[in-house]
């Protein structure tokens, strides 16, 4: 909002009952509440608004003309607002009306905003429309600045260069070696859990897969301890997470029969 000294004398003013003045301050006054919005009359303010477009250029008219719909709309609300019944009873509907009120102004208040900045940026690009660069050899006092250019590469140089730029570069290829890694069976695996194990000495996970260079078979065994952990044929501990695995023989009747149907699930 302007500020009440701020106001063009040129621009667009009202006669009422109760102001008399430039529009801009009427708006200020309404805004600071030195004024109340339901003793304004708003008709009289659009058919005096009406009658200075008259005066105005087509362009300045539809310029001036959208400024005042959205400022006229926003005091049209206000005024509703203000003219709502202030029981102790009130409609829902009302009183959200009635809190709106500072949004309606912070509207108007942003729409005096932007037209603020739109006119900053207008006069700012009008005066840099006048400015042309000037197309000239660069003078002889910078010129002796620059530095000579130095060559310090050799042709061989150059030459690597060129090679290593020239060269094919190598196209990409997705392996599929992991595809086709020979299968490891479960059963096999727990045969020589089973085996170790049974000497009666506890063995720890890392002692049971020492040597082995094959994921899938480290894998498999692993698979296997399960298989015979559920099977209640071992037993382990591990004092921490993540900690050391040891693993001992717990099994008091074990035939070699129990490994046919052990990882059978795995192999479906």
């Amino acid at each position: 909002m302007p500020a009440e000294g701020a106001t063009d004398e040129r621009g667009f003013r009202v006669a009422l009952t109760n102001f008399e003045g430039p529009f801009d301050l009427l708006l200020s006054l309404i805004t600071k509440h030195e004024l109340d919005i339901t003793e304004v009359s708003l008709s009289a303010v659009t058919d005096e608004f009406i009658s200075y477009l008259r005066g105005l250029d087509s362009e300045e008219e539809l310029d001036r003309a959208s400024e005042f719909l959205v400022v006229a709309a926003t005091l049209l609300d206000l005024k509703v607002a203000g003219l709502l019944p202030q029981g102790e009873l009130v409609d829902a509907e009302d009183v959200a009306l009635l809190e709106a009120r500072d949004l309606l102004f912070a509207r108007l208040l942003q729409y005096r905003a932007f037209k603020e900045s739109a006119r900053w940026f207008s006069g700012h690009l009008e005066q840099e429309s006048r400015r042309h660069a000037r197309n000239v050899r660069l003078e002889e006092q910078f010129r002796q600045r620059a530095p000579e250019l130095l060559w310090t590469l050799s042709v061989e140089d150059f030459a690597a260069l060129a090679t290593l730029a020239l060269t094919p570069r190598e196209i990409p290829i997705v392996g599929l070696d992991h595809l086709h890694a020979p299968l490891v069976s479960i059963r096999e695996q727990a045969a020589h859990v089973v085996a170790v194990l049974r000497r009666g000495d506890p063995v720890t996970f890392r002692q049971l897969i020492a040597g082995v260079g094959q994921p899938g078979v480290v894998v498999a065994r692993f698979l296997a301890v399960l298989e015979l952990y559920r099977h209640a044929a071992i037993g382990f501990e591990q004092l921490e997470p993540l900690g050391e695995l040891t693993l001992r023989w717990s099994a008091e009747n074990w035939s070699d029969e129990n490994l046919e149907s052990l990882g059978a699930d795995y192999d479906e």
